[in-house]
């Protein structure tokens, strides 16, 4: 008897986490429809506005080289910023921890690239996407905005910013070909549900 318990708490166990599973992939499914009309790949099909958010990552890779997913963003940005679609960039990132500094490293990567130190404002409390969001309206008045990621970041960040009625674009950076680890490649899909949550209980 004790032995059949445990088998179907097992699997109704298992039974949750596919369906939870499945839950996450359809919301990153529905992610992606219901932002890829706002998400350019071409500078020129993007209005002109006078914000750009340029989401963080942690500066250093874990091979121990520069993150190639932030170095693409910074190129995406400085890319926006020659093309006169925007006139200044807000880098929201995480400074938590000591000695780390997203905003900061993200600022010196830009400014690298040509752009001024002038066009460009540090948000320091970037810790979440939706934080960064948020925050553009909050500390910057900032309610058109492109949004700099890769792709799959993208479409969860324009989708929480069209709901919190901010009018937004995204314009994709170069993805990594190669992902640094599983974990990175799946991490999208908790974070959809995740958007789904944050806008059904603000």
């Amino acid at each position: 008897m004790v032995t059949r318990l445990v088998l179907y708490a097992l699997l109704a166990m298992g039974a949750a986490a596919l369906l939870l599973v499945l839950l996450a992939w359809a919301a990153e499914r529905r992610l992606d429809r219901l932002s890829a009309a706002y998400i350019k790949s071409d500078v020129a099909q993007l209005p002109d506005i006078d914000t750009a958010l340029v989401l963080g990552a942690a500066p250093i890779g874990p091979e121990g080289g520069p993150n190639r997913y932030l170095e693409y963003r910074l190129d995406a940005a400085a890319e926006l910023w020659r093309a006169g679609k925007v006139k200044r960039l807000i880098v929201s990132g995480d400074k938590r921890p000591p000695d780390y500094d997203e905003p900061a490293a993200m600022a010196a990567g830009l400014q690298r690239r040509g752009v001024p130190a002038a066009a460009i404002l540090r948000d320091e409390e970037g810790v979440r996407t939706l934080a960064s969001v948020q925050r553009a309206e909050t500390a910057f008045g900032a309610r058109r905005l492109i949004i700099v990621s890769q792709r799959f970041h993208l479409a969860r960040a324009v989708f929480l910013a069209r709901e919190l009625g901010h009018e937004a674009w995204g314009y994709e950076a170069r993805d990594v070909v190669r992902a640094y680890s599983l974990l990175t490649e799946l991490r999208r899909y908790p974070s959809a549900l995740r958007a789904y949550y944050d806008v059904w209980s603000d």
